[in-house]
């Protein structure tokens, strides 16, 4: 007998708005008995039904509804989906480099897929996705015909899962490093080995933004991970200086300034915060800085920490900016809001006793769309700001 999920009072409110998660904690009873990871239809306190999606009664989110009205799961319905989020993507975007699918947002809870030209990497990251791999890769099949299709599985929200960290081939072959163009630089991704599934997608736009304030200058690309910044910076660039703690990162870096003919790139292994500081006691000064780090908060408990964090770091590398200068700085975690980080970049701006301008606001890439009605969607911030 399937699962029936009967919510508290109330609590149906932000899934009538489109929100698609269920919490373990907004269940009033749970009807049923069924496989985890099963269809389960969700409904308010009063018997309305609300939806259906899959459950996991290990997660503290019960269900993440993907159906709200007479479809039906089943093979059918991912490839209308997938197609859909692919059609919706190739209206936007004319390179074959891109987020295919971005979960909630295509409501597909859970699926990502990212294109890498004639391969695909797919991650699931809930138990009732990672039950239909198999399934969904057939679906990519036979609607974009890649030539493999890898599956990334080292997210930690597997674990809260209950699903083990592991990835490998889902089918075909992909290669250990696909080659990519992306605003007309040529990248090697590693997708097996690279953070997330390779590369940062969702900066793509951002990364073509930064060359105009890149230009003739001296940049300093922090947290620089494969070189996304800090090739985009160095077509115009007279020089970069790209700083990772990761010194794989840093070879890829180099491969890629190489497969451009870029001479203009050097690359430091260091802690970006003590680098900043070493930068600040031997007199540097750039002519841009970037900053783009990686989640200083993955929990609501560490925004505190989070925010003094980013207001540490922004501190330190608005006084290596010349006079005149740019500071373009990111958060990509969805707890750190616009709101406060603009207000943590201003403290950091009173702080270092120089005067800054805000010249420009970006978001995350259109392939990574944010669900106005679910906030855990709209993440990245990057501001431009200028230094006097």
């Amino acid at each position: 007998m399937p699962y029936t999920v009967y919510l508290k009072k109330g609590e149906e409110r932000r899934i009538l708005g489109g929100h698609s998660w269920v919490y373990a904690n907004e269940a009033a009873k749970i009807e049923g008995k069924d496989k985890n990871g099963a269809l389960a239809e969700v409904r308010a306190a009063d018997g309305r039904p609300l939806g259906k999606g899959y459950i996991n009664h290990l997660s503290k989110i019960l269900v993440r509804i993907f159906l709200r009205g007479g479809e039906e799961d089943g093979k059918a319905l991912y490839l209308k989906r997938l197609a859909a989020a692919d059609a919706a993507r190739r209206k936007l975007i004319a390179d074959t480099c891109y987020r295919m699918v971005f979960a909630e947002a295509d409501d597909l809870p859970a699926l990502i897929v990212d294109r890498y030209g004639d391969y695909l990497v797919m991650e699931c990251l809930s138990l009732g996705i990672d039950r239909r791999k198999e399934m969904i890769g057939e679906c990519l099949q036979e609607l974009f015909a890649p030539k493999g299709i890898y599956l990334r599985g080292e997210a930690a929200v597997r674990q809260k899962e209950g699903l083990p960290l592991e990835s490998g081939m889902l089918c075909g072959e992909v290669p250990d490093t696909v080659r990519i163009e992306e605003n007309g630089i040529r990248m090697a991704i590693d997708v097996k080995r690279g953070q997330k599934t390779g590369y940062f997608l969702d900066q793509k736009e951002n990364r073509y933004a930064c060359r105009r304030y890149a230009r003739g200058g001296d940049v300093l690309d922090c947290f620089c991970n494969s070189g996304g910044f800090s090739l985009n910076a160095a077509a115009g660039a007279k020089r970069v200086t790209a700083v990772d703690i990761s010194s794989f990162a840093l070879e890829n870096v180099r491969e890629n300034a190489a497969l451009n003919g870029f001479t203009n790139i050097e690359t430091l292994c260091a802690d970006a915060f003590e680098a900043l500081r070493t930068f600040k006691r031997e007199g540097r000064a750039f002519d841009l800085v970037i900053l783009d780090p990686p989640a200083f908060c993955k929990s609501a408990a560490e925004v505190g920490n989070a925010a003094r964090g980013y207001r540490d770091i922004n501190l330190s590398a608005m006084k290596l900016v010349r006079q005149g200068g740019y500071l373009l700085t990111c958060s990509c975690s969805h707890y750190m809001t616009l709101p406060l980080f603009e207000r943590t970049i201003a403290e950091a701006a009173r702080a270092s006793g120089r005067r800054v301008k805000c010249l420009e606001i970006k978001v995350q890439a259109p392939d990574h769309p944010a669900l106005l009605t679910a906030e855990e969607t709209s993440y990245l911030k990057a501001l431009f700001l200028q230094i006097d």
